[in-house]
């Protein structure tokens, strides 16, 4: 042993200790700037109709509650299998996460839940709004209510109005209830074993349906002695007229889809056009195309500009619709057993700042014939019945985003296609809700309440409305503010590709009217609802409280801050991945 040795065994070791806790040095005296909890909107749920929660139910799908999801998506939307299926998902183009790759796949997601629930048929919770005593106390005060219209508009009214406790007679001149669900979107997109599952959910509820019984001016007459509101919901009725000769030889688009979906028209054969640029002129032609009838679409604009969907109008052509672009008809003849059409060709000018298309017009003398063994109109539609057209704004109207209200005994409100900017189904379901939040306000806060109560119950700053803030769930406390992209700590995310989802090939798709789109696996959809940043909301990931220099952060009922430690460094809201803290100035 060396002499250096000897003297290091012979040294005593002391490691410094204190004898006290250093918790008497409160820290938390030298804050400036004050840490929070404050969980704000995502921009997917500002921008989706129905006011969706949707980054929660992305988070609880990512974490394998799909249950959880459910429910939390059933406070604002009744059909998530079906939107899941027909919505056109302006939530995807509002979505942070294509700035990092690509948007979620909020709508496949959508559906997975609203399929899973069919499935593994989840019950839906009663009650859904509070509990027992205050659903109770609502169904005592709660009035009795006539519905125009079992289309989504019509259904999504009674839904919300059965939950807010009133009770409601919907009443429908079609033999089956549905609207534009049942008889104007084909089998592959919508099979009629998912719409009777979803609207079933209503009936079990208590919401009885009157099908062969249309609302008439009569009707609203004697319903000040059956009824204290009536909802007016019935859509578009009647096709628009093209207003040229030979029209008469078209058929109606809309009543040919209805005549499909009621098991007619199965032996159409040979050559069809189908004028016109929506949905509904594509639902035409696919479904042509799938009776074997060789179609081709005719549009006075370009296909950029067709305000249907753009993916259906690509899957259209993917199986095999024919698409001519700047061509109106003018006429339409006999000529021996074929149409023909003909048509003036139109060239674009410039921006219509109104609808944000491009304007056309007729190029010069230029005109087309062509021959078809059939032609079908599909231009637009208006309404049945001229009363049913909102009134205009007087004192006794108030005019909202999605509804009309119409002062009365009793009282009437406007809504559905009728009364909507933007003719959709997730717009009809966000008319139905706000109808709802309106007849609740005014039996219980009286008409001069509405606009204020509407108003706090936006989701963010957009027109989509929340029935879980109209009811004072937790969504309430959430902040209008919307998390941009920029607001994200991508540190924590990594770039992946969005989940594919299953689809038919064209050549199986056209065999019959077999579902096109499949729905995603658990799997998958756990993957997808992965990828979502969650903006705003809090998912527990604890950064917040592992990067405290303080040990500040705790767990009690949630997430908690001792302020006493707290030196308002402001590490946890740096460190928070979704943005769901704030720092603000200490008061006083």
């Amino acid at each position: 042993m060396t002499l250096e040795q000897e003297i290091h065994d012979d040294l005593p070791m002391y490691i410094s200790r204190s004898e006290i806790s250093t918790e008497v040095n409160k820290t938390g005296a030298w804050r400036y700037v004050r840490p929070g909890y404050d969980e704000k909107t995502a921009p997917c749920s500002r921008a989706c109709p129905a006011g969706e929660d949707i980054a929660r139910i992305e988070m609880l799908v990512g974490q394998g509650m799909v249950h959880a999801a459910w429910e939390t998506l059933l406070r604002e939307n009744p059909f998530p299998a079906i939107c899941g299926r027909v919505c056109f998902h302006p939530c995807e183009g509002a979505c942070n996460r294509q700035e990092m790759d690509q948007a979620i796949a909020v709508h496949h997601l959508e559906r997975f839940i609203g399929d899973t629930a069919i499935r593994e048929r989840f019950e839906v919770p009663h009650p859904f709004y509070g509990d027992e005593a205050e659903q109770a106390r609502r169904r005592a005060a709660g009035k009795k209510i006539a519905i125009a219209g079992a289309g989504p508009a019509g259904l999504s009214a009674a839904y919300f109005l059965t939950r807010l406790g009133h009770a409601c007679d919907v009443f429908d001149a079609d033999d089956e209830p549905g609207g534009v669900l049942r008889w104007g979107i084909p089998w592959y997109r919508l099979p009629e074993d998912v719409l009777k599952i979803e609207l079933s959910r209503l009936l079990d509820m208590g919401v009885r349906i009157y099908c062969n019984q249309p609302v008439t001016p009569d009707f609203l007459k004697q319903a000040k002695d059956r009824y204290d509101g009536v909802f007016l919901g019935c859509g578009y009725g009647r096709s628009l007229r093209m207003g040229i000769p030979g029209e008469e030889m078209a058929r109606d688009g809309l009543e040919f889809l209805h005549e499909v979906r009621a098991g007619e028209d199965a032996c159409l054969q040979g050559t069809a056009a189908v004028i016109g640029g929506g949905n509904t002129a594509v639902d035409v032609a696919r479904t042509l195309v799938r009776m074997g009838v060789q179609t081709t679409i005719l549009y006075r604009r370009r296909r950029s500009d067709m305000p249907a969907f753009g993916h259906e109008a690509e899957m259209a052509l993917e199986e095999g619709v024919s698409l001519v672009e700047r061509v109106a008809p003018i006429q339409i003849e006999a000529a021996g057993n074929e149409c023909r059409l003909t048509l003036q060709e139109m060239k674009t000018t410039d921006m219509d700042t109104r609808t944000g298309r491009v304007r056309v017009v007729p190029d010069g003398d230029r005109i087309r014939r062509m021959r078809f063994d059939q032609v079908f109109s599909a231009i637009g539609a208006e309404p049945g019945e001229n009363w049913l057209i909102p009134p205009e704004d007087s004192e006794s109207v108030l005019s909202v985003s999605h509804c009309v209200l119409q002062d009365g005994d009793p009282p009437l409100v406007f809504g559905g296609d009728l009364a909507t900017p933007v003719k959709s189904v997730a717009d009809a379901v966000g008319s139905g809700k706000q109808a709802a939040m309106i007849l609740d306000t005014y039996f219980h806060e009286g008409r001069d309440a509405i606009p204020r109560r509407l108003a706090d119950c936006r989701v963010g700053h957009g027109q989509a409305l929340s029935m879980e803030i109209y009811l004072g769930g937790k969504r309430r406390e959430r902040n209008p503010h919307e998390v941009r992209f920029a607001e994200i700590n991508t540190d924590y995310f990594f770039t992946a590709e969005r989940q594919p989802h299953p689809v038919l090939n064209p050549p199986e798709r056209i065999r019959a009217f077999e579902e096109v789109e499949g729905v995603l696996s658990k799997e998958s959809a756990m993957m997808e609802a992965a990828r979502c940043f969650n903006c705003g909301i809090c998912n527990e990931c604890d950064n917040c409280r592992l990067y405290c220099p303080e040990v500040a952060v705790y767990i009690g009922a949630t997430r908690c801050i001792d302020f006493d430690y707290c030196k308002g460094c402001g590490i946890c809201v740096v460190e928070c991945p979704r943005n769901a803290m704030s720092l603000e100035e200490e008061g006083p």
